[in-house]
């Protein structure tokens, strides 16, 4: 089996319910465990990953969004809580709780995504925010409600308890979830690369040795150098994984946020919403970052390629130019001016909206011709230009004859009507050794220039370079101008 035909196991697919069922089941148990299994703050589990996990799968995977999948994830909770709690009853109001988190934070998302807001995808920082905010609300209005009697806390205090560990844990987990991907390394990977996440690990510990509540803010300088470093799903990840580090090591009074007297409830819970509002931060410039690189390759693909004809432009050629300087020294460089003759009689005749369908077409069939080994860039007008490394002026004179008989002889079609065009070719053929690659192309095109300005002198449809350098051959086949 090619590597194209091997196939690559995913854990959901929408053809699959069978898999999405066993999936759906192993996750929630999962995480149900790992949840179960922390350290208790009061009667609450210090940090419950559980809902922001399967809120994440259920938004990432739309075709989850079904009643019987979430279905499927509350029976699996209610199963784990009749193997190891004596809750019975109240076990079904708990886990609603748990349920009501996710169903409102993965519709939310799933409903941005379908109005396909204009955000980088897939996560709107700010948006995400209030959803793990209101879904928080109503799931500790739900799970405090049920939890009244279980422990010796009262209503309002299971209410914060509640909803500062389910706001903290979504704003840091729903984001890696949507976000996640499999991680590249890059080869040649520098120890500036890594600089962030030093600056990361160094501020978590003067956390730990300095304490105060202040402390909790210590990592947010490097969360933001790594948000503008690297990519959206690197940060999402590190911010996930310092707050609930924080979490843990406040929780354990590892950082003292306490001075002189012990870790309470309100404390837990004005920490836990500090870490989560200083998590979001990093999110929302990695995502701001992302959005200003996608802008910039946005504008800088328009520079660089002519919107209607989709080959360089005058600009992008240059740049093109300059990228390709190491690759072409000591070569013999070949520039071609191509102007398509009598042009102005298709606008004329034809309207420009036939002018614009036939220089497309005209400059694919260029760049057919020429295939990857040459540039092809639109000058302006019905002008464009040809660069390509031949070993001799007769190889780039034979390319450029290809050219002008294919286009020659190609039939351009609009509206059931068969049209042929001619091009005009001007050539500048020489070699360069020390002077840079823009230098001698510019010098070229002044020849190229002067050649083309031959061709329809002498009645277009023609290719001119410098006769001494062309064959004898190439001369009695094809109409040459002379120097």
């Amino acid at each position: 089996m090619s590597p194209n035909q091997a196939r690559t196991f995913t854990l959901f697919s929408e053809h699959t319910p069978l898999r999405n069922v066993v999936g759906i089941v192993v996750l929630t148990t999962l995480f149900y465990f790992i949840g179960a299994k922390l350290r208790l703050v009061e009667e609450l589990s210090l940090f419950w990953p559980l809902n922001g996990v399967m809120a994440g799968v259920f938004a990432r995977y739309a075709y989850l969004n079904r009643l019987h999948y979430y279905a499927i994830s509350y029976i699996a909770m209610l199963v784990y809580d009749a193997i190891t709690t004596d809750w019975g009853i109240v076990s079904l109001t708990i886990n609603l709780s748990n349920m009501a988190f996710i169903i409102t934070v993965s519709l939310l998302v799933t409903r941005d995504n379908r109005l396909k807001k204009e955000t980088p995808d897939p996560v709107n920082a700010l948006r995400l925010f209030n959803y793990c905010l209101l879904a928080a609300l109503l799931c500790a209005l739900i799970g405090a409600l049920g939890s009244v009697g279980l422990t010796s806390q009262s209503f309002w205090p299971l209410f914060a308890d509640w909803f500062s560990e389910q706001f903290s844990t979504g704003v840091l987990i729903v984001p890696c979830l949507l976000t996640i991907t499999i991680p590249r390394f890059e080869r040649n990977l520098r120890l500036e690369h890594l600089m962030p996440v030093v600056a990361l690990v160094v501020s978590v510990v003067a956390s730990v040795v300095i304490g105060g509540a202040g402390a909790l803010a210590f990592p947010l300088p490097a969360l933001i150098w790594c948000a503008v470093r690297y990519s959206l799903p690197a940060t999402c990840l590190l911010t996930f994984v310092t707050g609930a580090v924080e979490i843990t090591l406040v929780a354990n009074s590892v950082i003292n946020i306490a001075a002189t007297t012990a870790l309470t409830t309100p404390m837990m819970f004005s920490a836990r919403l500090g870490i989560a509002t200083m998590a979001i931060c990093p999110v929302m410039v990695s995502v701001s970052v992302a959005a200003i690189n996608s802008l910039i390759r946005q504008v800088s693909l328009r520079a660089d390629f002519d919107f209607l004809t989709h080959v360089y432009s005058r600009s992008g050629l240059y740049e093109a130019l300059k990228r390709e300087e190491c690759q072409r020294k000591n070569r013999h460089l070949t520039v071609m001016l191509l102007d398509i003759d009598y042009f102005k009689s298709i606008n004329d005749n034809y309207g420009h909206e036939c002018g614009d369908k036939m220089l497309a077409a005209f400059a694919q069939k260029v760049q057919e011709t020429v295939g990857a080994d040459g540039l092809v860039a639109r000058m302006g007008g019905e002008e464009f230009a040809v660069v390509v490394s031949c070993a001799s002026t007769q190889q780039g004179y034979a390319l450029a004859e290809r050219i002008r008989t294919s286009i020659e002889h190609y039939p351009f079609i609009w509206r059931g009507q068969t049209l042929f065009l001619t091009v005009s070719i001007g050539l500048g053929s020489g070699h360069y050794g020390s002077s840079t690659l823009i230098e001698v192309f510019n010098r070229l095109m002044t020849e190229a220039d002067e050649y083309l300005y031959r061709s329809k002198k002498a009645g277009r449809n023609r290719t001119s370079a410098r006769i001494a350098e062309v064959t004898t051959s190439e001369r009695a086949s094809s109409p040459t101008e002379q120097l």
